[in-house]
């Protein structure tokens, strides 16, 4: 990590610092004392512990984009990503469900802000908001559109569609939270993970859409 430019090294110690301790709990001359200079030499690249902390958001969220550019996915909107799942098996989003799994847990950036957020959400409200925001009200909303026009589609059936994203999206979000815990049990969570997709999309799917 020494040949990284110092202004990417502060905010990958500075990520790492915060979801060990806290954004509260971390100073301005600990993340420069982790990156290797004195505060003095951070402040010619970022002006305060805010800017660092919306750097590192910036980062993970590039590299939320990037990996769902990488999969076909907008990853945002439901809507624009409804016709990938349309001739979809269930094979295959068992494969994309992983994919995606992977990568909010080993991302180091998206692994990092989510314990952050997690330590730091009964201790700052703005925190507490953004948690609610990243892992609960977004997923849900996306994934609610998403299957709002699967079930136009006539691809899944006819049921409430924020419950159907409850169904799916709660429990991956339980699994990785277990992960996150004891990452001993990444492989049994995994295995889950499957049989849960598996089971869903057996119960929601039209079986004149079936595929297997």
């Amino acid at each position: 990590m020494d040949k990284l430019p110092t202004k990417e090294r502060i905010v990958i110690e500075a990520a790492r610092l915060f979801a060990t301790k806290g954004y509260g709990a971390v100073s301005v001359d600990e993340i420069a004392q982790a990156v290797g200079i004195k505060a003095p030499s951070l402040y010619k690249h970022y002006k305060n512990k805010q800017e660092i902390f919306d750097a590192v958001l910036q980062e993970m969220n590039a590299r939320y984009e990037k990996n769902m550019a990488g999969l076909m996915l907008d990853g945002r909107d439901g809507a624009a990503d409804a016709p990938l799942f349309d001739g979809m098996s269930g094979e295959q989003l068992v494969a994309l469900g992983r994919k995606l799994f992977d990568f909010f847990l080993h991302d180091e950036y998206a692994a990092d802000f989510r314990k952050l957020l997690t330590i730091e959400q009964f201790q700052d409200s703005e925190l507490a908001a953004m948690y609610t925001k990243q892992y609960a009200d977004d997923p849900l909303s996306y994934q609610g559109m998403l299957f709002a026009m699967l079930v136009q589609a006539g691809v899944l059936k006819a049921w409430d569609t924020q419950v159907m994203a409850l169904h799916f999206y709660a429990p991956i979000q339980l699994l990785l939270s277990i992960c996150d815990r004891h990452s001993d049990r990444e492989a049994e969570c995994v295995e889950l993970l499957e049989r849960h997709i598996r089971q869903f999309y057996r119960l929601y799917r039209m079986e004149a859409c079936d595929h297997e």
